[in-house]
């Protein structure tokens, strides 16, 4: 099969990406989705006097791990429809980084203990008679991910990769292979999505991505991927507060150092002049202590070099953020199967929904989508679809639209499978 060009599903399993006969019969109401929506009687996030917001980036531990468990999903997956035809029950969503040693100055540096990457999860090893070398791919694509974020990391010399992906518990795996037209659920969990972003975090998404971006990268090599921002919004004034790990190899004494330090700083508040239209105070690196030298400075633009680790699920969630003044799950969505695993699903299905809502109807000031499923029943039927919505406008239309956009987005469930496997949805 050629990845990217035929469904994801082959008749062997399940129907080639829904597009229901029943579709009539469905809205005329043979299958209740249990679709609830309330007014919101609260403020605002944007309107009120205190919001914290965060974004763990790229080269944050808990990101690489997130990033590697995520591939390597995908890379089964591409697998299992290369030799089968469809992709076989996996979940490789228990991933850990131990963090190595190193003897970092000016200039340069050393390694002096190896990062230790731990692969850990279920994945199908056999079937049909053929043998699927799960480990082998988990390896190079760990490899192979962290050679193409972080390119002053040597991973040969400095990274220690460990497969102890098992094969899966049996009832589960015969709950994936279950339901010939629409997987059922291998879990009772719940995704939850919102929308609009508000400004603050529109602005920390936007700046570990602007720092983290190809083009600034290749006009500061000496930035390096491990950012994180901590933004604070006190009314109308935002602090950032952002860690950047800074490559030593490209700054050769202190001066150096400062001079890149303040660069960046700049950088940042030049770009929050284009997102938000309030005071905005940064401060980068605010354990620096220049007057000893004690500065945040690596030898590859990771902290998980110098001892910080990372496990899947501590990052950021489906919209690349944490926040904690909006309504969050504790589900670690990267490595889970995109087939029947709603942790991953209702996560990403949820915060679709919030994201059209929203930009559609420009009466929603704030809308919280959260999916409840049941094990073994069918995606598509949530034990609840909970709204909550506040709008200047007509309640009563709005929930209308609401439902029948729900609803649809549930019809189509099985789409969100082919975008996360085509690498076109990001999870974290």
């Amino acid at each position: 099969m050629q990845f990217g060009i035929k469904p994801i599903y082959s008749d062997r399993t399940f129907s080639p990406i829904y597009k229901y006969p029943l579709a009539s019969i469905l809205y005329a109401g043979f299958m209740d989705r249990n679709i609830v929506v309330e007014k919101g009687n609260y403020t605002p996030t944007k309107e009120r006097d205190v919001e914290l917001v965060e974004r763990k980036g790229l080269g944050h531990p808990d990101s690489l791990i997130d990033g590697i468990m995520e591939e390597i999903s995908k890379e089964l997956s591409r697998e299992y429809l290369r030799e089968f035809g469809k992709i076989l029950h996996h979940n490789v969503d228990k991933g850990q980084i131990c963090g190595g040693g190193t003897s970092v100055d000016f200039g340069g540096g050393i390694f002096t203990k190896p990062i230790y990457v731990l692969l850990s999860g279920r994945a199908t090893e056999k079937a049909e008679g053929k043998k699927i070398p799960v480990h082998h791919i988990a390896q190079k694509t760990a490899h192979n991910y962290l050679e193409s974020l972080l390119p002053d990391l040597s991973v040969c010399n400095d990274v220690e990769i460990v497969s102890r992906i098992a094969q899966g518990s049996s009832d589960l795996v015969e709950l994936f292979l279950r339901g010939p037209r629409i997987p059922y659920a291998n879990d009772t969990s719940f995704g939850t999505g919102f929308a609009p972003l508000t400004p603050l975090e529109k602005l920390v998404l936007s700046t570990e991505k602007y720092l983290n971006s190809k083009e600034y990268k290749s006009r500061h090599p000496e930035v390096g991927a491990d950012i994180k921002v901590m933004g604070l919004r006190e009314k109308d004034k935002i602090r950032l507060t952002v860690a950047c790990a800074f490559i030593s190899k490209y700054l050769p004494d202190l001066p150096s150092y400062v001079e890149a330090r303040e660069r960046v700083k700049q950088d940042i508040l030049s770009l929050s002049g284009k997102i938000v239209d309030c005071n905005v105070e940064v401060t980068l690196n605010s354990a620096d202590n220049d007057k000893t030298g004690s500065v945040y400075l690596t030898l590859t633009g990771t902290s998980a070099e110098m001892g910080d680790d990372g496990s899947v699920g501590r990052g950021n969630r489906i919209n690349g953020l944490i926040t904690p003044f909006r309504s969050m799950t504790l589900e670690a969505a990267c490595g889970k199967n995109p087939i029947n695993h709603v942790g991953k699903i209702y996560s990403v299905l949820a915060t679709q929904m919030a994201e059209s809502l929203a930009a559609e109807n420009s009466d929603i000031q704030e809308i919280n989508i959260t999916l409840l499923s049941q094990i073994g029943k069918p995606i598509d039927q949530p034990k609840v679809a909970s709204v909550t919505v506040i709008t200047d406008g007509s309640f009563r239309k709005l929930s209308a639209t609401i439902k029948k956009e729900v609803d649809s987005r549930f019809e189509n469930v099985t789409e969100i499978s082919n975008l996360i496997v085509e690498g076109k949805i990001s999870l974290f």
